[in-house]
């Protein structure tokens, strides 16, 4: 099949959970040419909570806020994509194209905040996808969600692949001299090209890094997060990346390998078939090669870091040019919990805003 315009995954596979099972046709092979372009739904997410607490060990973060699910950026690659599979949608093209939105996010976040069993934490924006994809313009909850952070000035690292991040500089100027904001910029590639292909709905990579400068010059303390690193398609352009995020601005960095859960494994097999059919065996080869002979290892300690020689490598390529940028070199704590307060709360005599 080919692929739809504007959309990463190639097919619509069936979830794990669903009983029926579907698969296109000669017919539907034949005329996909005809097939009217994928319009993307958004549907109402009747969660009544918006922050998780996570007991991951390799997850640096213990609480998180996802105002939407599924995610319209649709990266080939995402970890993410089989959450959808327990809402009876595909991992594949329904989730880029059926969002859930969670539209009374900020009014949950702030009941929890509120709450005396509320201890002051860093919270993480998103866990899951993108809180600033392309939904993000129409229904504003990340912005809604920051500006009832700053009610209480409850720090938050965000994290995203989108230069509309930019957008909230005020309010996320303002948290950081509360030293309560961070703002990590996920790059996988500076080429603009494999990005369209691999992630075809995120800001492209100048537009990521402009805004990071921009973010970075109004105070805000920024990081790139090279995420994932696909051994064998964009493992070569990790030097790159962190010189270009350094010169943006950026002071801290990470890296994550790519990996390949359940129904991910077959989506991403078929988007290097589609786009690099000629490379689609090595770069598989190179992904189990640090995956332990597997595209996917899902055991904690392995999963976020990878291993065997080729890992070794990445590693070391990491904090060979993480050293030369100036980047991960201080250890001073840009986060802290000090001035949180709640609305209404007498806090002058102790020197608290």
């Amino acid at each position: 099949m080919n692929p739809q315009k504007g959309r990463g995954a190639i097919s619509n596979v069936s979830g794990r959970f669903n009983l029926i099972q579907y698969e296109p046709d000669m017919e539907d092979l034949l005329n996909e040419e005809d097939r009217p372009s994928l319009k993307t739904q958004f549907l109402e997410d009747s969660s009544k909570t918006v922050v998780n607490e996570n007991t991951s060990p390799d997850l640096p973060f213990r609480y998180s806020v996802n105002p939407y699910r599924g995610c319209e950026h649709g990266c080939a690659y995402c970890y993410a994509r089989p959450t959808h599979e327990y809402f009876g949608f595909s991992a594949g093209l329904d989730f880029e194209s059926r969002i859930l939105v969670k539209r009374n996010a900020p009014e949950l976040l702030r009941k929890r905040l509120l709450s005396p069993r509320w201890q002051p934490a860093p919270i993480f924006m998103s866990g899951v996808t993108d809180c600033y994809q392309p939904a993000e313009r129409k229904f504003r909850l990340t912005r809604g969600c920051l500006e009832v952070l700053t009610e209480f000035y409850n720090p938050v690292t965000l994290i995203t692949k989108n230069a509309l991040v930019a957008r909230d500089v005020d309010v996320l100027k303002d948290l950081a001299e509360h030293r309560c904001a961070q703002v990590y910029f996920s790059i996988t590639t500076l080429d603009a090209e494999m990005a369209r292909k691999l992630e075809p709905r995120t800001s492209t990579p100048q537009s990521k890094l402009i805004a990071m400068e921009t973010l970075a010059k109004a105070g805000v303390p920024v990081g790139v997060n090279i995420a994932p690193v696909i051994p064998g398609l964009t493992d070569h352009e990790m030097p790159a990346i962190l010189k270009a995020a350094s010169e943006a601005g950026a002071r801290r960095a990470g890296f994550i390998p790519v990996r390949l859960p359940y129904s991910v494994k077959d989506l991403f097999a078929e988007w290097l078939e589609t786009n690099f059919p000629d490379r689609k065996n090595k770069v598989l080869n190179a992904i189990r090669s640090i995956r332990d002979g597997e595209l996917n290892n899902p055991e904690f300690g392995s999963r976020m870091q990878g291993s065997g020689p080729r890992a070794d490598q990445i590693h070391a390529l990491f904090d060979l040019f993480t050293k030369k940028h100036g980047i991960n070199q201080s250890e001073e704590e840009v986060l802290s919990t000090e001035n949180f307060r709640r609305p209404g709360e007498q806090l002058g005599f102790f020197g608290r805003p």
